[in-house]
């Protein structure tokens, strides 16, 4: 969450993206692949970081602004300087809920298993649907079948992971909740892409989340420096593939691909992030836990399809 995802959450019926009359871009189903593999690496990279989690969250978002400010500034000047009060606050509220979610989804991955973490902060979607529920809006017969069966598995992983010890269980309920603050930074995103452009958007957003977590790692007495240069390489590769190619990529194919088909290729993230741990960081989930897994792909899978109904 992976660092947080994107506006992907299945719409309401009236909004819903139209089944596609033509075949799917081919570059944008590549582009969409990529993203998947850089947002999959995330997990790992972040466990291996000999790091503090928080510092990895704080500059990973600083270097996304410092590539990402300079190309704003210089072609989205005037959009920048435009964008209205309420969609700046919208952008600024949706950066802290993304601050939000880095300070407990990070620290999850050292606390329980990768595979755990993945496939609980992948739960974003179900989080949307409660909150659009709450907001008033209905959603199909299909969708809460898949909430049903994703928080059935997500009872049987933190069940297995309590077996394991207090602390894999306290890392689960971090990830769920960032998957929770992920929610809702994507509904508010979702509000100010009507208006705004991705590169306006995500600039304000970062900026935003880069201030955030600054504010708590000082609060928190977290250090930002003093570690070898092969951490910052990994920081560094950490922002290039989760948060440019990952996010980015994915924000990029929504629109020609749909919410439905973005939404469901992400969960791929799960398996991904789970076989790279386990053949780098040879962290082997118990034999219990995957069909919990499962189960949580399988709710999500039937919330997408839902959605897109």
């Amino acid at each position: 969450m992976p660092a947080a995802r994107p506006a992907t959450a299945p719409a309401p019926a009236s909004a819903a993206d139209p089944r596609p009359s033509h075949p799917l871009p081919t570059l944008d189903l590549l582009l969409l692949a990529v993203s998947i593999g850089g947002i999959s690496i995330s997990g790992p990279l972040i466990s291996a970081t000999a790091a503090p989690a928080l510092a990895i969250a704080f500059w990973r978002n600083v270097m996304s602004v410092g590539v990402l400010g300079p190309y704003a500034l210089l072609r989205h000047r005037a959009e920048l300087r435009g964008i209205g009060r309420r969609a700046l606050l919208l952008a600024v509220a949706a950066g802290a809920l993304l601050g939000v979610h880095f300070t407990l989804w990070m620290p999850s991955l050292r606390m329980t298993s990768v595979a755990s973490a993945t496939a609980l902060v992948t739960t974003t979607p179900l989080w949307t649907i409660l909150l659009m529920r709450l907001m008033g809006v209905r959603a199909p017969r299909m969708v809460w079948l898949g909430t049903v069966v994703a928080f059935a598995g997500v009872l049987v992983l933190t069940g297995v992971d309590l077996s394991l010890s207090p602390r894999a269980l306290l890392g689960d309920a971090l990830a769920l909740a960032a998957g929770l603050a992920a929610a809702g930074y994507m509904l508010l995103g979702a509000e100010v892409r009507r208006t705004v452009s991705t590169i306006g958007y995500t600039l304000v957003c970062y900026t935003t989340t880069a201030v955030v977590l600054l504010g708590i790692c000082l609060v928190a007495g977290t250090p930002l420096a003093g570690w070898p240069a092969g951490v910052w390489w990994q920081i560094v590769l950490l922002m290039v593939a989760a948060q440019l190619l990952g996010h980015s990529l994915s924000n990029r194919v929504v629109r020609s691909l749909g919410p439905s088909v973005t939404s469901t290729a992400i969960l791929l993230e799960t398996p991904g992030a789970a076989l790279i741990a386990a053949l780098w960081l040879g962290q082997w989930p118990p034999a219990a836990a995957y069909p919990a897994v499962v189960l949580i792909l399988l709710g999500l899978v039937l919330v997408a399809r839902g959605g897109r109904r």
